[in-house]
């Protein structure tokens, strides 16, 4: 079903390890996020304009968590939860000041949860992620969608001691799987499937802003934000809009040039979506990049629909 997609909404909360907020929605936002189907944890960049001292001051001291929702009434929700890495004052102009925020997703629990447990013979790859999942915990990381990671048990023990982080990235290696935080949430996801999540279908009725382009990286796009667009999620764009990649001119070129599948059923795999907003200027956008679904089919080639 078609959304109208108007009336901006914007709600920013800051939140103390205590979990007392405070609520800077009424004020400008400017934000630049990317997500990734990465191990590295999603970044957001936020300015937040004309903020008093006060208040900026008991942000540095007190709050460590940020909540971002946008979108539309129609279509709304949490484009980024994390952790505040820095927090700077300034001042734009002889009348604006501004308070900008970077922080990352999952920061605390990527950098310093630490396992320290045992897994008796006969584990699975399930019950390591389990296990380093635990610590993430507390740490303010939760378990999200979690793929199949395969039935095959570990012939002897094993000692888990180290990163947390490190743990996950054998587990997704040994299973086929890719593994990210996402909303301070750990999710792996089949590197031939996509989440259980209904298709975002992008066209120019839903907010498909210009044309796709077939690219080396992948199918790129811009649509007007929406906070369904998830990494590892589903996309649907109508292959006639994509404009596809220009042939090469040399066999050298041709061999370097490999872009990405484009499929007659138009369904892709979402890798990397950046959010650009401002509550009071023109953007409101997302960039995305997605790839077929079937990681198995050599690129350049179009994928026919089944049937």
């Amino acid at each position: 079903m078609d959304q109208l997609q108007y009336i901006r909404r914007c709600n920013l909360i800051l939140a103390t390890d205590k979990g007392e907020g405070i609520d800077l929605s009424s004020l400008r936002i400017k934000f630049a996020i990317k997500k990734a189907d990465a191990q590295s944890p999603n970044t957001a960049e936020i300015r937040i304009y004309n903020v008093s001292e006060e208040t900026a001051n008991r942000i540095r001291k007190e709050f460590s968590s940020i909540t971002l929702q946008a979108g539309y009434e129609s279509n709304y929700g949490i484009i980024f939860a994390g952790n505040l890495k820095q927090v700077r004052f300034g001042r734009e102009n002889g009348t604006d000041t501004y308070l900008d925020i970077a922080a990352a997703d999952g920061d605390n629990a990527y950098n310093f949860a630490v396992v320290n447990t045992t897994l008796a013979a006969g584990a699975k790859q399930s019950d390591q992620i389990n296990a380093a999942a635990a610590p993430m915990s507390g740490k303010g990381v939760q378990k999200g969608h979690i793929d199949d990671t395969g039935s095959a048990k570990l012939p002897r023990g094993k000692v888990m001691y180290g990163m947390a982080r490190d743990y996950l990235r054998q587990s997704a290696a040994a299973s086929n799987t890719s593994w990210s935080i996402q909303d301070g949430k750990i999710q792996f996801v089949s590197l031939t499937g996509v989440l259980p999540n209904q298709a975002v279908v992008l066209n120019s009725k839903t907010g498909l802003v210009g044309t796709p382009e077939q690219t080396n990286d992948g199918i790129k796009a811009r649509c007007l934000l929406n906070p369904m667009l998830k990494v590892g999620g589903k996309v649907q764009i109508d292959e006639k809009d994509i404009t596809e990649a220009k042939l090469p001119d040399t066999k050298k070129d041709a061999q370097a040039n490999k872009p990405a599948t484009i499929r007659h059923d138009g369904f892709y795999r979402l890798l990397t979506v950046e959010y650009s907003g401002d509550t009071r200027g023109n953007d409101w956008y997302c960039d995305l990049v997605c790839l077929d679904i079937d990681a198995t089919q050599p690129p350049g080639k179009q994928v026919k629909k089944n049937g």
